[in-house]
């Protein structure tokens, strides 16, 4: 990675000016034509061949070696165990129950925000108020959520005890339900708003000058459309509950769940055989209905949008509709605030609940104490997981495209494995592929990673892993935008003399900036709030404050883990704010002239 990041220029605008590849040939031939051409243009070639290189080393040479301990004899011993004993039946059941139950109640939440942010008639500080809720547990670990729960309605609770006086049991189905479903509607929401926002106007329009009234343009005409945006955000939250681990840990009780039993196989019985079977049971449904919901996504964005939608969409002005939307929609609002002001709270208080005493010990301990290096680490390794996906991310959606050659698009699908495989599988897989020296033919080519006698500490590992969890959102970002961005402007600026470290800075560069800028917000909070993926590569000499999170509140110290939470929080939102000043739109550069998009490339199929 380090040897590249020095050039990012040379690398983007070098292709405006490479000669096209003859198509007339057919077979290997064509490839290998294709092929040399690239090695004429050797800044180019390294690019290409880095980025195949890390495709190949952080992202699929661990799963790999999942799959090669899950089918090695202990492996299918262990399999043939598993599918017989019924105590991993009632497992997977679990797993599957916690999933479509929180698939549908997350996509339902995400479903009224968004339709209440872009179809009713509701002042504008309702709008703003539901989106900020929406935006808030992106930038906060997953199972902090899960820690306010417990203060809030668990045995003890300040709400539950403390003011109702019941007893009630928040662990189990019923916990992880509501902790998982406000930790991950935002998915949801983000996919139907902007979906809902591609509708064409005159479709309603249409709908309504043939007689129709707003319930049945809603249930004939928008519905439909938006079928493909539900199903996608249903499977994608399915696969998000059913992979998490973190909020199982903290709520999940006696309720155990795939992700449970396979964090215990690793921690309580030195046992990553069974890890690894486990794993591959998770990872069979998780992947394969991230490709469905993402097939589906795309059906959505090519059924919806048929051009520059024309007219303003109809918004819904029946109070009867509107009163009782805006009314459950505030509620979750004030669900949502309520738990992150029992984190902010709880961070000044000794023990929120048992003694509201107000103190600074906790943020003593976290800023000052033991926590000090868990956030330095975590900050400083986040930061340089920003840059590298950042890059990464560009570089890969250039060569997706921009390049000429064959296979290109296999590229796009190796970088999406990142986020389609679980993290708790690639944090098995590097245990499994780079606990020891990384040899090929006996010579080594990676020193140990993994374990307290890695290289750095095992923190090249976990900046690997923010990497391979984050770059695919960057991807994504780069490939729309260089697909907006006509090949023959950055033509233009070589044919009249620029040299290409000039054509980038000055052209390419300002135009795929609010990419760049997505990229590295993504990476950056992505980073500082993972825990799934990092939690079997953490050692003594590297700390994760996710982590720390976690030990504190299974150990009941909720202030200091609360203290954590608001730390984590506020550095994410320093850093996000440092990233626009730095890299973000300035004066309109950048930006496309009025009333001439840059639009020349036709979409090219990226859907794996």
């Amino acid at each position: 990675m380090g040897s590249v990041s020095p050039r990012p220029c040379v690398l983007i605008a070098v292709q405006a000016s490479a000669p096209p590849i003859p198509i007339q040939l057919s077979g290997w031939r064509r490839v290998w034509r294709e092929y040399r051409a690239l090695t004429r243009d050797p800044i180019y070639f390294i690019a290409l061949l880095l980025a195949i290189l890390f495709i190949a080393i952080a992202i699929l040479y661990p799963l790999l070696a999942t799959l090669a301990a899950a089918i090695s004899p202990a492996g299918a011993q262990t399999l043939a165990d598993v599918l017989r004993r019924p105590v991993y039946h009632r497992i997977i059941l679990n797993t599957l129950v916690m999933g479509l139950t929180v698939a549908t109640l997350g996509t339902a939440i995400g479903f009224l925000f968004a339709y209440v942010q872009v179809r009713l008639a509701a002042p504008a500080w309702i709008k703003r108020a539901i989106h900020i809720a929406a935006l808030v547990p992106v930038v906060s670990p997953p199972f902090a959520v899960a820690i306010a729960i417990i203060v809030l309605f668990g045995r003890s609770g300040f709400i539950t005890s403390g003011l109702l006086g019941l007893r009630t049991d928040i662990y189990g189905l019923p916990g992880l339900t509501l902790a998982m479903t406000l930790s991950f509607f935002t998915v949801a929401y983000l996919n139907l708003a902007a979906l809902m926002r591609g509708l064409d106007p005159a479709l309603d329009e249409a709908a309504t000058n043939l007689g129709a009234n707003k319930w049945q343009t809603f249930r004939t005409v928008t519905l439909p459309l938006l079928i493909p945006g539900l199903a996608g955000s249903f499977l994608l939250l399915f696969v998000e509950a059913i992979a998490d681990l973190s909020n199982p840990l903290v709520l999940g009780g006696n309720y155990t769940v795939l992700a449970t039993r396979l964090y215990l196989a690793i921690i309580g019985e030195y046992d990553i055989t069974a890890g690894a079977v486990l794993s591959v049971i998770l990872l069979v449904p998780s992947i394969v209905l991230y490709f469905v919901q993402l097939r589906l996504v795309t059906r959505a964005s090519v059924v919806t949008v048929t051009g520059r939608p024309t007219g303003r969409p109809q918004v819904v002005t029946d109070r009867r509709v509107v009163v009782p939307l805006v009314a459950l929609a505030l509620t979750m609002v004030g669900l949502i605030a309520l738990i992150y002001l029992t984190i902010l709270v709880g961070a000044f208080t000794i023990s929120l609940g048992a003694n509201n005493a107000f103190t600074l010990r906790n943020f003593e301990f976290v800023l000052l104490g033991y926590g000090a290096k868990a956030m330095f680490d975590t900050t400083g390794m986040s930061i340089l997981a920003t840059l590298c996906a950042g890059f990464l991310s560009m570089v890969i959606a250039f060569l997706v495209v921009r390049g000429r050659f064959s296979g290109r698009n296999l590229l796009d699908l190796g970088m999406m494995m990142g986020i389609a495989v679980p993290g708790t599988i690639y944090g098995i897989g590097y245990l499994l592929a780079f606990n020891s020296p990384t040899e090929i033919f006996g010579l080594a080519i990676l020193p140990k990673l993994t374990g307290g006698a890695a290289v750095f500490g095992g923190a090249l590992a976990i900046i690997m892993v923010y990497v391979i969890r984050s770059a695919p959102a960057g991807l994504r970002a780069g490939v729309a935008a260089l697909q907006q961005i006509d090949p023959a402007i950055e033509e233009a600026s070589i044919s009249i003399g620029a040299d290409q470290a000039t054509t980038f800075r000055r052209v390419t560069l300002p135009l795929i900036r609010p990419a760049l800028l997505t990229a590295m917000i993504y990476a950056f909070a992505r980073a500082m709030t993972t825990v799934s993926a990092i939690l079997f590569l953490t050692t003594p000499q590297t700390r994760v404050m996710t982590q720390q999170i976690l030990n504190e509140t299974e150990a009941g110290r909720f202030g200091n883990a609360f203290a954590y939470v608001a730390v984590l929080i506020a550095i994410v939102l320093l850093a996000i704010g440092a990233l626009y000043a730095l890299i973000g739109p300035r004066d309109g550069k950048g930006a496309a002239p009025a009333g001439r998009p840059l639009t020349a490339a036709p979409e090219s199929s990226l859907a794996p």
